[in-house]
């Protein structure tokens, strides 16, 4: 895994890569982009979303049998790029809210500057509306920024952070290792706090500085991200969910064992969790949209939490 920045331009770098190698074998061009099989896997599932346009017909046909890679319409997609009016306005408007993103690396501002001038004069009066349009992003994109910053000028953080387990504030300094992206971001660290090696997800950062001191993380193995980012060990306590149609996203984010369909369009989603209790944080925020099943006492304890809260809502003036 990398940081957003990180992976597009791998992405970039790849279509050239795969256009010059018809049948490229995967673990040929996973070592030669320095990364593993099952990241290459990963960005060979969004490349069939890119073309040269969202409408679909000229986006990439790239697929592989898990050995080789092949890419069946080269061709077709080789065209010189025409932006319609909307391709146009979509593209810019990305392209100036992330060339204003705080703490982003000077080198990619004045390209991403660069390439909005060439895109504004070859789109003529179709990117006029893009001037009209802004974005602005929520708070984890400054925290992403602030650790992309420290990460490249090797410089250690302080965090105030959320911790899910133990519900409640922490404050740490960590050496940044690498931002992380699986479902959530995550900063991969040595936290000096803990003396270990710990994963902090960017939404749960409350506040986070830039110290000057600089990092100096211990020699680390790289991370094996085979199975995933967080497993579960297989004798963790079993906690069973009910989710309904908008609680399903509970089985994009949280890793399980078994996720079955329900009549109601919802899920039965059979997980482990070395905290279980630290899910009842998650049935508060599911409300009517999901409940723990199982284990009966960590059911009736989301329960009493819950009774808890909109007791304290209902004494409010």
């Amino acid at each position: 895994m990398s940081n957003a920045i990180d992976q597009t331009r791998r992405m970039l770098s790849l279509v050239t890569y795969l256009r010059e190698r018809p049948g490229a074998e995967v673990a040929e061009v996973a070592r030669a982009f320095g990364i593993s099989e099952r990241e290459l896997i990963a960005d060979l599932n969004v490349l069939p979303m890119c073309g040269t346009s969202f409408r679909g017909g000229d986006l990439l046909d790239i697929d592989t049998d898990g050995e080789r890679i092949w890419w069946h319409n080269v061709d077709d997609v080789a065209q010189p790029l025409r932006l319609a009016a909307d391709e146009a306005t979509a593209l810019l408007v990305a392209a100036r809210a992330v060339a204003g993103l705080p703490g982003l690396r000077e080198r990619d501002r004045q390209a991403l500057t660069r390439a909005v001038v060439k895109i504004e004069n070859a789109a003529g009066e179709s990117a006029e509306g893009s001037a009209r349009v802004g974005v602005t992003f929520e708070a984890e994109g400054q925290v992403f920024a602030d650790i992309d910053r420290a990460l490249s000028e090797g410089r250690r953080i302080w965090l105030r952070y959320y911790s899910h387990g133990r519900g409640g504030m922490s404050e740490r300094e960590v050496d940044p290792i690498r931002l992380l992206t699986e479902g959530h971001t995550y900063l991969d660290g040595w936290c000096r706090t803990s003396e270990d090696r710990r994963l902090f997800r960017l939404d749960r950062v409350a506040e986070i500085k830039v110290l000057d001191e600089p990092a100096d993380p211990p020699r680390l193995e790289r991370r094996d991200l085979s199975q995933g980012l967080v497993n579960p060990a297989a004798d963790d306590p079993e906690v069973v969910v009910e989710v309904g149609p908008a609680g399903r996203w509970v089985a994009e984010y949280y890793t399980h064992d078994l996720a079955e369909e329900l009549p109601d369009g919802g899920l039965r989603i059979t997980l482990r969790s070395s905290d279980p209790l630290g899910l009842r944080t998650l049935a508060l925020r599911l409300g009517r949209d999901g409940r723990i099943v199982a284990p009966a006492p960590l059911a009736e304890q989301a329960k009493a939490a819950a009774l808890a809260a909109l007791a304290g809502y209902q004494e409010q003036p």
